[in-house]
């Protein structure tokens, strides 16, 4: 799988793309990235990564898939690399951890960046740092 990821991460950034995540489901028939850039992510952006990544796989890499989807990571984006904890700075996140800090172990806030590894998040005008390593899940979570 480690393989796999970062054959698929060279290759988009190739591409000028980011691999967001990719997982693979339905008993590993089903493979799906999801991709990003910074002017967004258009279906014509999908059919290219589509058809460039299905050859790929087909010529360099031998994974057993049956379906691959391609889709942007939506408003509700996960984060995962402490790129994403910084370039997402100054938006609403929802930060799920391991082991709780503070009594707690789901946060909602403002994203403040990165300091010596561990992430600020700014909850209720409360400023909380939390160690990556401790991090679960975290995805953004717009406001309508």
């Amino acid at each position: 799988m480690q393989d796999l990821h970062a054959l698929l991460e060279r290759s988009l950034t190739q591409l000028g793309y980011e691999l967001v995540d990719f997982e693979m489901a339905n008993r590993g028939k089903l493979l799906r990235l999801f991709i990003d850039k910074p002017e967004g992510v258009t279906i014509d952006d999908c059919v290219l990564v589509s058809n460039q990544i299905s050859n790929l796989l087909a010529v360099e890499h031998d994974i057993d898939y049956d379906r691959l989807e391609v889709s942007s990571p939506g408003l509700d984006r996960i984060l995962k690399k402490p790129s994403d904890f910084e370039r997402f700075s100054g938006e609403r996140a929802q930060v799920k951890l391991r082991v709780p800090v503070e009594n707690r172990k789901n946060f909602i806030g403002i994203l403040r960046g990165l300091e010596s590894g561990n992430l600020l998040i700014e909850c209720e005008e409360e400023l909380h740092s939390i160690a990556l390593s401790n991090i679960d899940k975290a995805r953004l979570a717009p406001e309508f």
